[in-house]
């Protein structure tokens, strides 16, 4: 049971991750520093001090950037990199005290598990700028980073309600998303026409 725990944490995190790839360190690293969870070697530095304050910093940035529409732009840009790394090295964490996936596997698991969520995100920012000349988009970076940090303080204490959790996000996401999208293909076929 601690074993499946263990994977489904990894998984929270590392789709949080995708989303806000600063949040889910931070509160791995608090949590780590508060003594509720406890991170095998080498990860044990997420709750260094400085590596925390480092982080602090840099979410912060990304919290007031994200909402500047230019802004948010050229972070989606960098967090083609910063999202998959972030997302490996908590699926990496979440999984080397019990060992149960490969040091790769994991990492690749994490990769692809922030990359996905961080691609699908950055995908639907054009699509809101341009339905809503980008005044959504500061709503849209606020509700990423409370899925984030709900995702990521679940995912450490409620590992099965944060799995779940995600599941109901994606189901909701792909039933919503089609009917969203549809206004704006129509507009871009029309402009295509003329």
């Amino acid at each position: 049971m601690e074993a499946i725990s263990g994977l489904l944490s990894a998984f929270g995190l590392s789709t949080a991750a995708g989303l806000n790839a600063y949040l889910p360190l931070l509160t791995v690293g608090v949590l780590t520093r508060l003594g509720v969870i406890q991170l095998a070697s080498p990860f044990d530095w997420l709750a260094h001090p400085i590596v925390l304050l480092i982080i602090a910093a840099l979410a912060v940035l990304d919290f007031v950037g994200d909402k500047v529409p230019a802004a948010d732009s050229v972070l989606h840009a960098v967090g083609v990199v910063i999202h998959p790394i972030a997302g490996a090295i908590l699926f990496l964490s979440a999984n080397s005290e019990l060992g149960t996936v490969h040091p790769l596997l994991a990492g690749l698991a994490g990769v692809v598990l922030a990359g996905g969520t961080h691609l699908a995100r950055a995908s639907v920012r054009p699509v809101a700028t341009a339905a809503t000349g980008g005044t959504a988009n500061p709503v849209l970076s606020l509700i990423e980073d409370g899925i984030a940090l709900v995702v990521s303080v679940l995912a450490v204490l409620l590992p099965v309600l944060a799995a779940l959790f995600v599941a109901l996000l994606v189901f909701i996401l792909w039933r919503t998303l089609p009917r969203l999208m549809r206004p704006w293909r129509e507009r871009e076929r029309a402009a295509r026409l003329n």
